[in-house]
């Protein structure tokens, strides 16, 4: 009968422990009213606990420091860190010892060791220490693979080899809406929800924008001279609670003028996302290029570069109307004015404006006046291109409010 032979054991120990911060000491109070049996024994038992809070006995967070007793969570964007040691537990000089740690994730293998210089021997009792550090950008399951390859003193090569595995979470929820302004301007709003289990410290959040944008942060205001964020001095983000960041995206001159317009599918920017957890634990998330749909103006957009907030009743005001070309055409049109039952205007109806090449804008000063109080909507602007004999119509450009003006009374 065939027997296996015995495996053989290494004469060297491998241990892998993650490194991370301590987390304080969560207290348990026991409490019970006065006219109760026990009185005051279990009140006076917390105050002598040196875990509690002096004053505070009743809360559950304690004063103290404890070391984790398991491995935790991962977030997705915190720096993994892992403490490696061989050790020689045999009575022998061993030589020519290598190790190597590698991670392996679902698309990649990253080798994490800082040498992958071989050591020339290690005696008895003695150890190999390495510590290995890592930006988690990938979520679900990870591998840590360490590997050790040694020679005896008869010559033997060995080697073995353990695995670690642990999962990458998701530490937050990062929504993007897109809000077009009549202009070029592009607002974003990013709605971020902390779905962890425990508070964040909220130290960054920008957006990145590409290279044909200009971004404004929009989540500050001025108090006493000072620039204070809308969220307070205290930038914390409970768990599952949501944030609104807010930012306007101009187009740079230089591609406003190029191009007329910015049309398509445009890439926005990244947003960078910067927190810290716990006792100080740092996290870095950063989002992919958020990319938008420019909204389609049509072969000709009509904007207001100028308009009053509030006119007097059956006085003339002035408009400052811009018109682009945003076709890859050149058209010949002809401006129409059509009144409503309130707004009426001043001027020649059936101008020509001439040729506007492909691109190309033309500003317009027109006249108005309002016969009715109110908030009055401005309708009725008509542009026809003598080429295809195409016409577009405009209503609802923009609404003022009139008011009645004042009477001078003499004596």
């Amino acid at each position: 009968m065939e027997v296996n032979p015995p495996k053989q054991e290494h004469l060297l120990a491998l241990k892998v422990m993650r490194l991370t911060k301590p987390t304080l000491f969560t207290n348990i109070p026991v409490t019970c009213e006065e006219k109760d049996l026990p009185g005051d024994l279990f009140n006076q038992l917390m105050r002598d606990d040196p875990s509690t809070v002096n004053g505070a006995e009743i809360l559950m967070l304690g004063e103290m420091l404890t070391l984790p007793q398991n491995f935790g969570n991962i977030f997705l964007g915190e720096t993994f860190s892992s403490y490696i040691s061989v050790h020689n537990d045999s009575n022998q000089v061993v030589k020519d010892i290598l190790v190597k740690a590698d991670l392996q994730t679902s698309s990649q293998r990253l080798n994490l060791s800082a040498s992958n210089a071989a050591v020339a021997e290690l005696k008895p009792d003695c150890c190999i220490d390495d510590v290995i550090h890592h930006e988690v950008k990938e979520i679900g399951t990870h591998i840590l693979v360490c590997a050790v390859s040694y020679t005896t003193q008869g010559g033997e090569k060995m080697y073995f080899r353990k695995f670690f595995k642990f999962q990458v979470l998701k530490p937050l929820d990062v929504k993007t809406k897109f809000y077009n302004a009549e202009t070029d301007e592009v607002f974003l709003e990013a709605q971020i929800q902390n779905i962890t289990t425990s508070p964040m410290f909220m130290e960054k959040v920008s957006l990145e924008p590409s290279i044909m944008y200009n971004v404004a942060e929009l989540n500050s205001v001025n108090q006493a001279g000072e620039c204070v964020t809308t969220f307070g001095s205290r930038t914390y983000l409970q768990p599952m609670d949501t944030r609104q960041y807010l930012y306007c995206l101009k187009p740079k001159k230089e591609f406003a003028e190029k191009a007329g317009i910015i049309k398509g599918v445009t890439v926005i920017g990244k947003l960078d996302i910067v927190w810290k957890t716990n006792l100080g634990e740092r996290g870095r998330l950063q989002t992919s290029q958020l990319q938008r749909m420019a909204p389609g103006y049509g072969d000709v957009r009509l904007s207001l570069e100028a308009i009053p907030d509030t006119v007097n009743l059956e006085e003339p005001f002035h408009i400052t109307c811009k018109i682009t070309n945003c076709s890859e055409r050149t058209m010949d049109l002809v401006l129409e004015m059509c009144n409503t039952n309130s707004i009426h205007w001043c001027g020649i109806s059936g101008r020509q404006l001439g040729k506007l090449n492909p691109s190309s804008s033309l500003c317009l000063a027109l006249t108005l006046l309002s016969s009715v109080q109110g908030l009055q909507s401005i309708s009725g602007l008509r542009l026809t291109d003598t080429f295809l004999k195409r016409t577009y119509e405009y209503d609802d450009i923009a609404q003022v409010c009139v008011v009645s003006s004042a009477v001078k009374v003499e004596s």
